[in-house]
């Protein structure tokens, strides 16, 4: 099979932590052809972070939140890079802690993910945008390639 990479922009959203897996889904087709593989998931962006967790309570999504608020806040009172705005750099600095991509088994035509975990979009910034991510895929489809 050859290599297979999608570009996705996925809508504006709120500062928070979004399920966007059936997003990820819906944007490549090719999946469904893939009987064993990878897919490698990477965020182009400083502000915002890809994670994977609990896909069933919003109440995670919600604690996620409030701990990195918690941990970086705003208001630290030393952030030097203040020019975009009082979310900016906290924002750089929690997605720096979770990172910008995520590897993830491919099989059977589907993503292989645990029972409750689910592709998190982490939004950092109060009104970040449009995120932009690229899906890289390669795996055996079992038709000889």
């Amino acid at each position: 099979m050859p290599w297979i990479r999608r570009d996705i922009t996925l809508r504006p959203r709120p500062r928070g932590f979004h399920l966007i897996t059936g997003e990820i889904v819906e944007a490549v087709p090719e999946l469904r052809a893939v009987r064993v593989g990878l897919a490698h998931l990477f965020i182009r962006h400083t502000s915002a972070s890809l994670t994977l967790n609990e896909n069933a309570s919003p109440d995670v999504r919600r604690d996620f939140e409030t701990w990195f608020n918690a941990a970086v806040p705003e208001q630290f009172g030393g952030w030097t890079h203040t020019l975009e705005g009082p979310d900016d750099m906290p924002a750089h600095i929690k997605a720096s802690l979770l990172g910008p991509s995520l590897t993830l088994p491919v099989a059977d035509g589907r993503l292989d993910l645990g029972t409750w975990q689910g592709v998190y979009l982490c939004e950092h910034r109060d009104a970040g945008g449009p995120r932009s991510l690229t899906v890289t895929i390669n795996g055996d489809t079992g038709t000889g390639g």
